[in-house]
């Protein structure tokens, strides 16, 4: 039965939704009806489709009570909206349905396994917000809550572990089993990320700790994800409270990538690398599911709560997410790469090979806000200093790639996007040439700047606010000459 609060939301975006100009939405990537999204969720395979849930808030563009919105697709690339799948309706969940995972089940319906957040007045008068876990099953459109809800609680949490912060549960399917990580803060005031199981998906157990932050890497680590890939177990994690360390990890909102082996029998990860999951500023939250086809697909918010209260004047929805990825292992680390189907929307093609760059130059045919566009660098007989690609750019504002090969440094920088808060808009991070060569893909739909090095090795993912009519790109060397191939794409989903 659908509630009153979930049926309001749901005529709300009815009545809003088809009044917002197609032009205030990037072209493929996921936003909100309207209002506020921030978290993806429920990233699973239903029914011969892949379906995507996201935290959201319709009603502004402020964070706010959080329901589940969701959007499904075939290819990745078109999206189509469906009504608000849970809204906060019950005493559990009153104060938010935050972020969760979901799966098929075999008689055909579709779970959710969700965080319900409630507000509890202690006796001497704090406010505290308790979290549990929560089940809701559906049809792919509507969902019914479980009446056995909060299916765990605080009790099912080993001594030493918080109530106030347990959330975000990821479900999977193995060995015969229900299982789901579920990320908490512990008691040495920073982050774990606990295992449950069950041999029904409504009745849970725990089953250990996957792995500890120990205060090394941030503290509460959140939206956790674990998976298979390549012959290793990969863990996905977004850390609160960074510390910075060296161009590997930056301060703040972090996004986490744990590598290693996993013993399904005993419950036990061995932790063997750790790196970062993207470079940029904008990436956090991320969640992935097992297309079909088999690869291994993550998604994210293409957002930082650093930054989200830096929003455009007049905008009627705030927060969209990344570019569905492809994940790989090479060479001991994770790469990421656009989803291959966005190849099928590539149009109009221009393309130049060995241009010779000293000062400024723009190549014709290269420009546009809307693009995939590929570009390799390499010297032209001798060292340069640096190399840059303005993107983004008119008389007033640009977005700026520097390359610096001595020490192989590549910084990004949107400081003259046109965004009016002082906040972070630069990121520098390593990477790693092959022979002397550079090779940067860019993806931009309206306000977004995805950037993968040599072939996914790193990516870094930025929003651009410049108003869309800045769209000329240009190359540059400084000190020296370089020699630029270039690729460009336009992208066409009529």
């Amino acid at each position: 039965m659908t509630s009153e609060k979930l049926q309001q939301a749901r005529e709300f975006e009815d009545k809003y939704v088809p009044h917002i100009p197609a032009g205030d939405r990037p072209l493929f990537h996921v936003t909100g009806g309207i209002g506020w999204i921030n978290d993806p969720n429920g990233f699973s395979c239903y029914k011969g489709e892949y379906h995507l849930f996201y935290q959201y808030h319709p009603y502004s563009t402020k964070w706010g009570p959080m329901h589940w919105g969701h959007v499904k697709t075939r290819d990745f690339i078109r999206w189509e909206r469906l009504p608000v799948a849970l809204a906060p309706d019950q005493e559990y969940d009153q104060n938010g349905c935050f972020s969760g995972g979901a799966l098929e089940l075999d008689d055909g319906r579709q779970l959710i396994m969700y965080t319900g957040v409630h507000r509890q007045r202690r006796e001497d008068g704090l406010v505290e917000e308790y979290q549990t876990q929560c089940i809701a099953v559906g049809d792919g459109v509507d969902y019914e809550k479980y009446e056995g809800n909060p299916v765990l609680t605080g009790k099912d949490l080993p001594a030493g572990n918080s109530v106030l912060d347990f959330r975000d549960p990821k479900i999977w399917r193995e060995d015969g089993l229900f299982r789901a990580v579920v990320g908490n803060r512990t008691e040495d005031d920073s982050g774990a990320i606990l295992l449950f199981e069950s041999d029904d998906a409504l009745h849970w157990r725990p089953a250990g700790v996957v792995d500890r932050c120990r205060n090394e890497f941030g503290l509460m680590w959140e939206c956790p994800d674990f998976f298979p890939l390549d012959g290793k177990q990969v863990l996905l994690t977004s850390p609160q409270d960074m510390l910075a360390l060296g161009l590997e990890f930056h301060a703040g909102y972090g996004a986490l990538c744990l590598m290693g082996s996993w013993d399904s029998a005993a419950r036990k990860f061995d932790r063997e690398k750790v790196q970062s999951l993207d470079y940029g500023i904008d990436f956090y939250a991320a969640q992935t599911l097992q297309a079909y086809d088999g690869r291994r697909i993550m998604i994210a918010w293409m957002q930082n709560w650093t930054n989200s209260n830096c929003q455009p004047r007049g905008s009627r929805i705030f927060g969209e997410m990344t570019l569905p990825r492809e994940l790989a292992i090479r060479d001991g680390r994770l790469v990421q790469n656009p989803v291959r189907e966005l190849d099928a929307y590539h149009g109009h093609r221009v393309a130049h090979s060995d241009v010779l760059v000293t000062g400024e130059t723009n190549l014709p045919g290269v420009s546009g806000r809307i693009l995939d566009m590929t570009v390799t660098v390499r010297p032209a007989g001798g060292m340069y200093h640096a190399f840059r690609l303005n993107v983004a750019q008119d008389g007033e504002h640009v977005t700026y790639i520097r390359y610096k090969p001595v020490m192989n440094i590549l910084r990004v920088d949107r400081s003259r996007c046109g965004v009016r808060y002082d906040v972070v808009h630069a990121r520098e991070f390593q990477v790693r040439p092959r022979n002397g060569e550079l090779k940067l893909r860019l993806v931009m739909d309206r306000h977004s700047l995805e950037l993968f090095a040599n072939d996914g090795e790193q990516a870094a993912t930025f929003i651009v606010y410049t108003p869309e009519s800045a769209d000329s790109i240009s190359f540059q060397a400084e000190g020296g000459a370089v020699l630029v191939d270039v690729e460009k794409y336009d992208l066409d989903l009529t």
